[in-house]
């Protein structure tokens, strides 16, 4: 599955979220960093979803 994610300027650094996944975000001092960081957190957050038997939703947002 390839979720959209948001990547957004804080006051002092990068904050990313998802979408489609809500309460899953991350933070960094680059681009690439938070890009990093934001993909460990979806794994973690779905594999948790998982293990709590909670469904996993589907990819719905779309990015330009």
């Amino acid at each position: 599955m390839r979720y959209a994610i948001v990547i957004e300027r804080a006051e002092n650094n990068l904050a990313a979220y998802v979408p489609d996944l809500p309460g899953c975000v991350a933070t960094g001092k680059t681009v690439k960093e938070t890009e990093q960081q934001i993909r460990e957190t979806i794994e973690f957050h779905i594999r948790g979803l998982r293990e709590d038997g909670s469904p996993v939703p589907a990819p719905s947002s779309q990015v330009d």
